[in-house]
């Protein structure tokens, strides 16, 4: 579990393809040192294990899952990534829950200036505009951020000058791609709200023909 508060950019060192997956391996400043074998690390917003710890490189184990359904398989070397380390007991929540379960990668469409900040258009699956609402949190590439427009295929969010020069949101732009995670409390909800795929409304139906909604 994780809060979506970036420590720092990690750099690529490399991404070694085999069978069933790949290895990747970065050079981490901040974490490194902390790290442990066997700890849960946030990758650009992916739940990864640390297998290997060397000198300030860290290195994860990637399956092909994770290769085909997050932007990490698109990384290679010198690129840089978010990195943020797991919750802790006596850790401080400054962002939301984030599981480091990604739901979807998504498409930046635009990116403009709006005075000092930062206002991006975000390209988003079905499956996750359907969970997202506006003021809500949404984690994109590993960083808590709060939805402003929620569109039809995609949203907006507003990044401040200080996430913008400490994580990769900073400098990507149109056609870049991010994973996606919606809040793990509007999943829940839609579950409870929609059972069986949606043959039964379950709650919501008996409030719409109680005429509450």
């Amino acid at each position: 579990m994780f809060t979506g508060l970036i420590i720092e950019m990690g750099e690529i060192v490399s991404v070694k393809m085999r069978s069933g997956g790949a290895v990747l391996s970065l050079k981490a400043g901040e974490i490194a040192p902390d790290a442990k074998l066997g700890d849960s690390i946030s990758v650009n917003g992916v739940c990864l294990t640390v297998i290997e710890k060397n000198s300030g490189m860290l290195s994860f184990d990637l399956s092909d899952e994770t290769l085909h359904s997050t932007n990490m398989g698109r990384l290679k070397k010198g690129d840089r990534v978010n990195l943020e380390m797991s919750l802790s007991p006596d850790s401080k929540i400054g962002g939301h829950f984030v599981t480091g379960h990604v739901d979807a990668v998504g498409t930046m469409r635009s990116k403009a200036d709006t005075g000092d900040m930062l206002k991006i258009e975000i390209n988003a699956p079905a499956k996750v505009m359907n969970l997202l609402v506006e003021k809500g949190s949404v984690a994109v590439d590993g960083i808590s951020l709060t939805v402003v427009d929620v569109l039809n295929d995609s949203f907006t969010v507003v990044i401040i000058p200080h996430t913008a020069k400490l994580t990769t949101i900073g400098f990507k732009g149109a056609g870049d791609t991010v994973n996606i995670e919606a809040d793990i409390l509007g999943k829940y909800v839609a579950k409870f709200l929609n059972k069986d795929g949606g043959k039964d409304l379950g709650l919501m139906k008996a409030l719409t023909e109680g005429g509450y909604v």
